[in-house]
């Protein structure tokens, strides 16, 4: 590979930060749809929910690395150049997909803390509750807003998706292939 294709691309670890990010995220998507198909109080269950809380987990502790990657290696230039209006959409869809990166994992740990719900897997805890006195009411509320975000975040990941394949293949350019 030629150094001007090494330019063109994300530095490796930016790029494996990418790839591993998305696969915790769709991980923490399919086991949150996956896990009402089975029975409550079954052991399958507790694992399908414990492998959404460890991904969530993951995804938290992995963001703000992501982001010092992303700040020291910085952004190989997009060839050719975007339309002024497109490179603004890209920002801003990415300030968002940061922000969920971030409180979507941190809204999930208060909500199972305020239910004095600890982040268990096959049976191990991984994270104890903290709470004394947990509050279901305001627990549920807390879970609501975080299914809530977690379903607006399904359109911006489709956004983001989208928007990857329409610079590959409508305006063939760079953007898609920086990542891969």
């Amino acid at each position: 590979m030629s150094s001007t294709d090494l330019k063109s691309r994300y530095a490796a670890s930016s790029r494996r930060m990418h790839w591993l990010m998305f696969a915790l995220v769709l991980l923490a998507y399919l086991c949150i749809n996956l896990f009402e198909l089975f029975a409550r109080g079954s052991a399958a269950r507790a694992n399908i929910l414990g492998s959404h809380f460890v991904a969530g987990l993951a995804v938290l502790l992995l963001v703000l690395p992501r982001l010092w990657l992303r700040r020291r290696n910085g952004q190989p230039p997009i060839s050719p150049p975007p339309p002024h209006w497109s490179e603004l959409l890209g920002k801003l869809t990415h300030v968002a997909l940061y922000a969920f990166l971030l409180i979507q994992p941190i809204l999930g740990l208060i909500t199972l803390q305020i239910e004095g719900k600890p982040v268990a897997l096959f049976g191990v805890t991984l994270l104890p509750s903290f709470v004394g006195q947990p509050d279901r009411a305001l627990g549920h509320q807390f879970e609501h807003i975080h299914g809530t975000i977690g379903t607006i975040f399904y359109y911006v990941i489709a956004l983001h998706i989208l928007a990857a394949l329409w610079h590959h293949y409508r305006r063939r350019d760079n953007t898609l292939t920086r990542m891969l």
